[in-house]
């Protein structure tokens, strides 16, 4: 059942991405253009999907407090994969100008679109939660130390810092703070947020595929190597590995270590090209490795889970 799950949420979003592709043949793909994706993607939909986790949960002391802490493993994992992502770069790659994208490219994963529908589905409920507090982690990275990475200079300043500040972030904030304070947001106000969140996997999936069509061949042809693999073994096998043991010396309930685990071997971000692309940086290696990573973990998420069922770690409830 994990595997049949597991190919059709990646069938799912490589046929948006197939379909975006074709809608790449419709229209010019120019600056103007993907200006829109990308404000409707960052501005709307992503602060929309951590809105709709976050409302849809009811709190209590023990639920929120294990929520923190979760929020900050998640984090930790993150950055481990993105200093591994670095090191591994510096020493393979040591003249490159893409270290930068392949260490985001090897931390970060898809842990909303795929991982989140996956946990829902083999740990219920309560998996859904944590992984969407996962996935609430990640975005934080991303829009944090990721933001911070793809700044032209790495230091500390009042731009620095108003550029981490973005609606992503303050979806976070506001999130949590009103699930502290037991917020109950009006029916209203779910509905619009829940239906907003819908429209972030398509979106992206859309911008990917038409962003693949409008790729020079000469662009894929230099991405599509061993720059794009180093991040892709990363994410998808080194990455879960040292989870798996770190997990391993933690005393937490069995359906955090599972969702955890789980949402550790998501492919690569679906929004590394749109925040490449926000911030100047390489979009064509992020969009190619998303779409790579994506369909070789249609091999390697599965075999993982295989794996982890066999000693007894990971599973559906019983």
């Amino acid at each position: 059942m994990e595997i049949a799950v597991v190919i059709q949420s990646i069938a799912v979003i490589s046929l948006m991405i197939i379909i975006g592709a074709i809608l790449g043949k419709t229209f010019v793909f120019n600056e103007d253009t993907r200006s829109v994706f990308i404000s409707l993607i960052v501005n709307v939909a992503m602060p929309c999907i951590i809105l709709s986790s976050i409302f849809n949960v009811k709190m209590d002391e023990n639920t929120f407090n294990t929520i923190i802490f979760v929020f900050f493993l998640s984090i930790l994992i993150n950055v481990m994969g993105i200093t591994l992502g670095w090191l591994l770069a510096f020493v393979f790659y040591r003249n490159s100008t893409k270290k930068k994208e392949m260490a985001l490219l090897s931390g970060l994963g898809n842990t909303g679109f795929i991982g989140i529908p996956l946990c829902a589905i083999l740990l219920g409920p309560e998996g859904a939660l944590y992984a969407a507090i996962f996935d609430a982690g990640v975005d934080f990275t991303i829009w944090t130390v990721g933001v911070f990475m793809l700044q032209k200079n790495n230091f500390f300043t009042v731009k620095t810092l108003k550029s981490m500040v973005n609606i992503p972030l303050i979806a976070i904030a506001v999130g949590l703070t009103a699930s502290y304070f037991h917020f109950n947001p009006p029916l209203l106000l779910k509905s619009l947020v829940d239906q907003l969140a819908a429209l972030a996997a398509p979106l992206a999936m859309f911008y990917i595929g038409i962003l693949v069509m409008a790729l020079h061949e000469s662009k894929v042809k230099q991405a599509n190597g061993s720059k794009v693999l180093l991040p892709i073994f990363v994410k998808l096998i080194i990455l879960p590995g040292l989870v798996a043991l770190l997990i391993g010396y933690l005393s937490l309930e069995m359906t955090i270590v599972k969702a955890v685990l789980i949402q550790s071997m998501m492919p690569t971000l679906t929004l590394a090209s749109i925040l490449f692309a926000k911030y100047s940086a390489d979009e064509e290696i992020g969009a190619i490795t998303t779409v790579l990573s994506t369909l070789f973990a249609l091999v390697t998420i599965p075999l993982m889970i295989y794996v982890m069922n066999s000693a007894l770690l990971v599973g559906p409830q019983r």
